[in-house]
C-alpha cells in the first residue's frame, strides 16, 4: 500500500479562518491510497505562530495505517496557549512575552503568574499571589518521617520524585481536578512547595538538620536559606546569588512539550491525582539526556581538565568512532543560539566576577571550548551553538550548589511549566487520555506448544 500526502488550495479562498486562537488554514491537505484510491482530507490547523499542523485522527479509521513519527518530531500532541518556540530563529515566549525581556525585567514570581494565568498581573494582583506562596512553604511534619527512611546516599531527585507523590496522600479535599478552584489550589501549592521538598532533600544527603522555611524572605532567598543556614550560626542569603537563581529559574519556567512536560501531561490525562502527574514529571526530567545534561557539562569540562587541551578534544569529538561527545551544545529544538544561553553567559559572568571567582579556571575552559567550537566549520554547518545547560551548571557550582543539586533545582523552576500544562490540558472538555499507536515488529500469531514438544 502506498498513501501520499496532496495539499491544494481551498477554491475560492485565501489566507486563513480565525477563532482568535487558533486559525484553520484554508488549504485542502489530502491523503491519498494509490492502491483503492480513497482520498482522505485532513483538516489544517494553524495557531498564532508556528507550523501549519495537520488533523491526523482519522488516519486509522478511514485508511487503515497509523503515522508513525518516533521521538514525535513532527507530530503535536495538543494545542496550548502557553509557551511558543521557534527553534530557527531562537525565540522563546511565554505567553507572547520574549523570555529575553522577563528575565531582565520581571522577577520568577511574576512569571509564575503569568504563566498560570496568561497575563502579567496587577501590583495588588502580583502582592496576593507574592503573599499565598510564602505562606504555604511548609511542608507537612510528618514527611520528616519520609526523609527518614531513604537511605544516606540517595540522589535528591529519587527522594522528590518519592516526596512529591506522597502528597497525593494529604490533601483528598482539594484535588477534585474537575473544579477550578482546586486546580488553582493545586498548582500554588505545588510552586510553594517544591522549594522545601528540594532543599529537605539536600540537607537528607548531606547529613544537616532540616530548616524551616523563612515567610519574609522571597522565593530564591528562601530555598537558599533552606539549603545552606545552620542552626548554629546566623545566615546571610547573598542577593546577587538570589538573583542569578531567580533569572535561571524564568530561563527554565517553561519549554513547551519536552519530555517531563509531555509526560507531566500524559500521567494527567487519565485523570489521576495532579501530585502523581508532577512527580512522573521529575522522574522524566531526571534522564542525563534531560533535567541532567548540566551534570553531563560539568563531567566534560573536568574530563577536559585545561583549556590548553580544547582542541584536542574537540578533535576527538568529530571523530565518530571515538565516541567522545561534546555537551551543552545543540537542542533538539533550537537550530540557531538557544536564547537563554546568552542570558545565562552574561549572569555567569556576573556570579563569577562578585564571588571573586572571575578567573575560575572552569569558566575560562568554557569560554575557550565556546571560543573553538563557534569557530570550527564543522560546528557552525551542524548549528551546533552552546544551549541552557553549558553555563547553568557553571552557575549553580560557583553558588556551593553541588552536582546531584542541579537537576532538582531545574524542577523547582519547571514546576510552574508543568502545573499550567496540567491545568490547561484538564480545564480542556476536549482532552483525552493520551494513548500512542505502535508498529507492531514481534512474532506473527503461534500457537502454544507444551513444554515436551519443544525444541
Amino acid at each position: 500500500m502506498t498513501v501520499c500526502l496532496t495539499t491544494a488550495p481551498r477554491p475560492g479562498d485565501g489566507g486563513r479562518v480565525s477563532d482568535g486562537r487558533t486559525t484553520v488554514a484554508k488549504t485542502n491537505y489530502s491523503l491519498v491510497n494509490k492502491t483503492t484510491g480513497e482520498t482522505l482530507e485532513l483538516p489544517s490547523v494553524q495557531g498564532t505562530l508556528g507550523p501549519t499542523g495537520l488533523d491526523v485522527g482519522r488516519v486509522y479509521d478511514t485508511l487503515d495505517v497509523f503515522t508513525y513519527d518516533p521521538g514525535f518530531t513532527s507530530t503535536c500532541s495538543c494545542k496550548s496557549a502557553i509557551t511558543y518556540i521557534d527553534g530557527d530563529a531562537g525565540v522563546l515566549l511565554y505567553r507572547g512575552y520574549p523570555v529575553q525581556q522577563l528575565a531582565e525585567k520581571s522577577s520568577f514570581i511574576e512569571v509564575c503568574y503569568l504563566i498560570l494565568y496568561g497575563e502579567l498581573p496587577t501590583k495588588a494582583q502580583l502582592e496576593e499571589f507574592d503573599t499565598t506562596i510564602r505562606k504555604h512553604t511548609m511542608i507537612n511534619e510528618s514527611l520528616k518521617g519520609f526523609y527518614s527512611g531513604f537511605h544516606y546516599d540517595a540522589h535528591p531527585m529519587a527522594m522528590m520524585t518519592g516526596i512529591v507523590g506522597s502528597l497525593s496522600a494529604f490533601y483528598h479535599d482539594t484535588t477534585n481536578i474537575r473544579d477550578p478552584k482546586h486546580r488553582d489550589i493545586f498548582a500554588r501549592r505545588m510552586i510553594a512547595k517544591i522549594p522545601t521538598i528540594a532543599a529537605t532533600a539536600y540537607k537528607k544527603y548531606f547529613g544537616q538538620p532540616f530548616m524551616y522555611p523563612q515567610n519574609h524572605l522571597d522565593y530564591c532567598s528562601n530555598l537558599l536559606y533552606m539549603m545552606f543556614a545552620v542552626p548554629a550560626e546566623p545566615y546571610h542569603v547573598d542577593p546577587v546569588a538570589a538573583k542569578a537563581l531567580d533569572v535561571l529559574f524564568i530561563l527554565h519556567a517553561d519549554h513547551e512539550q519536552n519530555a517531563s512536560t509531555s509526560t507531566v501531561r500524559l500521567a494527567g490525562s487519565t485523570g489521576c491525582n495532579p501530585y502523581a502527574a508532577i512527580a512522573a514529571g521529575i522522574a522524566a526530567l531526571w534522564g542525563p539526556a534531560h533535567g541532567g545534561a548540566n551534570e553531563a557539562v560539568l563531567r566534560m569540562l573536568d574530563q577536559i581538565g585545561d583549556a590548553k587541551k580544547v582542541a584536542s578534544f574537540l578533535d576527538k569529538v568529530k571523530d565518530k568512532q571515538s565516541g567522545v561527545r561534546l555537551m551543552g551544545f545543540g537542542h533538539r529544538v533550537y537550530k540557531n543560539f538557544d536564547p537563554r544561553a546568552t542570558i545565562i553567559r552574561e549572569q555567569c559572568h556576573k556570579v563569577l566576577k562578585h564571588l571573586g571567582k572571575e578567573n575560575d579556571p572552569q569558566m575560562e575552559l568554557a569560554l575557550e571550548l565556546e571560543r573553538v567550537a563557534l569557530s570550527d566549520d564543522y560546528f557552525k554547518e551542524r548549528k551546533l551553538y552552546p544551549n541552557v545547560d553549558f553555563y547553568s551548571g557553571i552557575i549553580y557550582k560557583a553558588l556551593g550548589i553541588p552536582v546531584n543539586m542541579f537537576t532538582p533545582m531545574f524542577a523547582i523552576a519547571r514546576t510552574v511549566g508543568w502545573c499550567a500544562h496540567w491545568t490547561e490540558m484538564t480545564a480542556d472538555p476536549a482532552n483525552r487520555i493520551g494513548r500512542p499507536r505502535q508498529v507492531y515488529t514481534g512474532a506473527p500469531e503461534r500457537h502454544y506448544l507444551p513444554i515436551a514438544k519443544r525444541k
